[in-house]
């Protein structure tokens, strides 16, 4: 990746701290019990809704006989008008069991209901949630937990339009790479990103990202496609001797691969450790060609494990 400040026609760029990191028009939700019984011995359960930065934030606990697409559709629609009356563009979940009332609460809403693991935010939210509120409240069962719990997905073949003619292991100073997400921010590549700090990963300018690049001649369109997939983590399967993507909830594909040297499963290894010591953050970049300066798409991922509850 080239990394240059690119003025256009003189004008100077705005302040790195006016640069919206994620899109606040998209909100995260998840609709569960929680490890929290009532008086009568049964699961309490809530509703969180947050938006990607939590400048907004909502919970509250609802009857475990209130549980029902019309009445999630009231709730949603009365935090609708809390807000000023504006719908979001999209509902992210994750909870994929709980699918048939949250879609048919959204889709009665007319908005979008995408089941995701890019609910980071909302995920961060329910593990501090776990230790602040839910272990200290004195209906807590550890027992009653919800778990999520899904069978491993087996990594299914990518079609041959997804896929790059090259691509290398990267990595890039956190400061460097906003100034190239800027162009996913004000619409002129494809991607999608996320602020870190509400995922409490205490990133610095000079906190180095790893990264995989991936170069095309045909970039554009190769990004307008993987910007379809929902993309949430990489991973280097070294037994498989590829990359693997993780889309959606829980959707695996082989992405690229490398040759089964020792060599190469030490640097997949390295990449997959310095993903570790930043709390699982890497990127997705794809590009005409290792010169090029702009992106024509980028990608925030973050690999975490599901909530705990």
């Amino acid at each position: 990746l080239v990394v240059g400040a690119v003025t256009q026609e003189g004008q100077p760029r705005e302040p790195e701290s006016t640069l919206p990191l994620g899109d606040d028009d998209v909100w995260e939700m998840d609709f569960c019990s929680r490890p929290l019984l009532d008086e009568r011995g049964k699961k309490r359960w809530e509703l969180l809704v947050c938006n990607s930065s939590r400048s907004f934030e909502h919970s509250e606990f609802l009857p475990n006989n209130k549980i029902n697409s019309v009445v999630l559709k009231e709730r949603l629609e009365a935090l609708v008008e809390s807000q000023g009356g504006k719908k979001p563009k999209k509902v992210l979940y994750f909870r994929t069991q709980l699918q048939t009332i949250v879609t048919r609460a959204l889709s009665e809403m007319e908005v979008k209901a995408v089941a995701s693991k890019r609910c980071f935010s909302l995920m961060s939210w329910l593990d501090e949630r776990l230790e602040a509120v839910y272990k200290p409240d004195p209906g807590y069962d550890p027992k009653a937990s919800t778990g999520f719990v899904q069978q491993e997905a087996i990594p299914k073949d990518l079609k041959d339009a997804l896929r790059g003619e090259r691509w290398f292991f990267v990595q890039m100073d956190w400061k460097s790479l906003k100034e190239e997400m800027r162009d996913v921010v004000e619409g002129r590549a494809f991607g999608e990103i996320f602020d870190p700090e509400a995922q409490n990963l205490g990133v610095t300018d000079d906190t180095l990202i790893p990264g995989i690049a991936v170069f095309s001649r045909r970039a554009g369109p190769l990004a307008g496609w993987t910007g379809s997939l929902d993309l949430s983590n990489i991973k280097p399967d070294r037994k498989r001797a590829c990359l693997i993507l993780e889309t959606g909830v829980n959707n695996k594909w082989k992405y690229a691969s490398f040759e089964k040297t020792e060599e190469n499963a030490e640097e997949a290894q390295a990449w997959e450790s310095a993903k570790e010591t930043v709390g699982g953050l890497h990127f997705l970049a794809i590009q005409d060609n290792p010169d090029s300066e702009v992106c024509a798409g980028l990608w925030l991922l973050l690999d975490r494990p599901l909530p705990k509850i």
